[in-house]
């Protein structure tokens, strides 16, 4: 991978905390839900509840797409990523908890969160690992994008 678009996509994973993530439900349509996350190296992080329709998609199919991108004031400035990638639920509880530590540092302190943290079995983590990146930058042009396939 050029060493080059990998920085760029890294500094677009560390100065973003939200994405859309599409999941695939059982009847072939995809479900798009905007989820907190962290990353490490290239590879990202995010919670989802054990019941939710997100985490049955994902027993049904690990296929996803998701997307990455700052609020930017002027079109010609946008920047962002879009990911086709496996994601997989994380079951080993010395991983989960480092994982868990990630996630809430990426966020400022937060008043609404139950304490302590929802343990492990009542919140999935899950690893989404990205086997092709579009990296958008429209200040290289309009609708420029670079394909990374890792």
């Amino acid at each position: 991978m050029d060493q080059h678009l990998k920085a760029k996509i890294l500094s677009i994973l560390d100065a973003n905390r939200t994405m859309t993530i599409a999941t695939l439900r059982p009847d072939g349509w995809p479900q798009a839900t905007k989820v907190g996350f962290a990353s490490e190296d290239l590879v990202i992080h995010f919670l989802c509840a054990p019941e939710s329709q997100k985490a049955a998609n994902l027993a049904h199919d690990n296929r996803v797409s998701l997307t990455i991108d700052d609020n930017c004031e002027q079109v010609m400035q946008l920047t962002g990523l879009s990911m086709a990638a496996h994601a997989e639920h994380v079951e080993d509880p010395a991983e989960a908890a480092k994982l868990m530590a990630a996630l809430m540092a990426k966020y400022p302190p937060q008043d609404s969160l139950p304490e302590p943290m929802p343990p492990p079995d009542s919140a999935y983590i899950i690893r989404v690992v990205p086997k092709v990146i579009s990296l958008l930058d429209y200040t290289k042009g309009f609708g420029h994008t670079d394909l990374v396939t890792c």
